[in-house]
């Protein structure tokens, strides 16, 4: 029961102001990861995938490699909460098969439910290997840095070095997970029960280890669920 219910608090430094770089571990990998999605309609699939994977494991080396944390302290409850927030992901359009057509999840706002991804690329393997590779370990690193570990703490204070990582506001916390949701176009509401879920676990754990792992089980069961299943609406 230990392991439930004493969360590993990190060390807060003392600065009165946070210097670019410590900014650039955080925010600077989930920038490259949306920059790309700017340019990939003008390369070539295959390319773009290693490029972006190439540029994002460089990224997270260079400017994030100090900050990144290995160690989770509830290795068990995080895999059941990245597993729990599979099922909800999944759940709406496997109960409902026309769910994602009703106009609050396809419109000119949220796009459409559909996969971009050149059909040929289902019978590729060394495109599938990179992009489940991509999904169940960069992008949530990533993305768990940007959301959890900078934004949700410097919304507190700009000095968020200095904020313990899993400090709640209802501010940071509702912000974060609007953000976080919006970022999912039309599976956004499935992205908002992520959001909160995944803020919530880094409140309750303090540990952004925790919020990674989780977020890695949901990405790899979902990776395993388009495979199996022939969903490729759901990798975007």
């Amino acid at each position: 029961m230990r392991m439930w219910l004493e969360p590993t608090l990190p060390k807060v430094k003392n600065i009165g102001s946070e210097p670019p770089a410590i900014h650039a571990a955080y925010v600077a990998p989930f920038g490259l990861f949306i920059a790309t999605l700017a340019v990939r309609h003008w390369i070539q699939p295959e390319t773009f995938a290693v490029l972006r994977f190439v540029l994002i494991g460089v990224a997270l080396a260079v400017f994030s490699r100090r900050v990144i944390p290995w160690r989770p302290s509830f290795w068990l409850a995080s895999v059941l909460v990245g597993a729990a927030v599979f099922v909800v992901w999944v759940g709406p359009d496997t109960l409902w098969p026309r769910y994602r057509d009703f106009w609050l999840f396809h419109n000119f706002i949220t796009g459409a439910a559909a996969s971009s991804l050149d059909a040929r690329l289902k019978t590729n393997a060394f495109f599938i290997v990179i992009r489940v590779a991509e999904s169940a370990v960069l992008i949530p690193i990533l993305e768990e840095l940007f959301w959890r570990g900078w934004l949700m703490r410097w919304l507190i204070q700009p000095d968020f070095e200095n904020v313990p990582m899993g400090r709640y506001t209802p501010r940071s916390f509702w912000i974060v997970a609007l953000l976080f949701a919006s970022e999912h176009g039309a599976y956004w509401e499935v992205g908002l029960i992520a959001g909160i879920a995944y803020n919530a676990w880094v409140v309750r754990t303090r540990n952004l280890a925790d919020c990674m792992l989780a977020h890695g089980v949901t990405n790899a069961l979902l990776a395993a669920y388009v495979l199996l299943f022939d969903k490729w609406e759901f990798w975007l």
